[in-house]
């Protein structure tokens, strides 16, 4: 298993920021202290703490175009109950993130 690290308060901010998109209350859903990289942080997903095997449904999706002018699918999701599980990054050139996403570069889709 690979080591946890800290979560980093640009992912927390992007994480309360999705939450409130869809009208749900950040309070309600705790982020853990540590989070653990998916492909060593190459492209920007962590795990948030669910359970990997119990997961139920994608909580929002948006975009996000990174530096290289390369889109950028963001996905939050939760697990069966009802705990943040990943918050999942998808670029899809499948190269590096160059640029963490602020929320005044989030593209929400309708």
């Amino acid at each position: 298993m690979r080591e946890k690290r800290p979560i980093r308060q640009n992912e927390r901010d992007l994480i309360e920021f999705l939450l409130k998109q869809i009208n749900l209350d950040p309070k309600n859903y705790p982020v853990d202290e540590l989070v653990d990289e998916y492909e060593d942080g190459k492209m920007g997903s962590i795990s948030l703490g669910g359970d990997v095997d119990a997961y139920l449904e994608d909580l929002i999706q948006v975009e996000y175009v990174d530096s290289d002018e390369t889109p950028v699918v963001i996905t939050l999701t939760k697990d069966d109950r009802h705990h943040l599980l990943d918050l999942d990054f998808w670029k899809i050139d499948f190269s590096k993130l160059i640029e963490y996403p602020t929320p005044d570069k989030i593209i929400l889709k309708s």
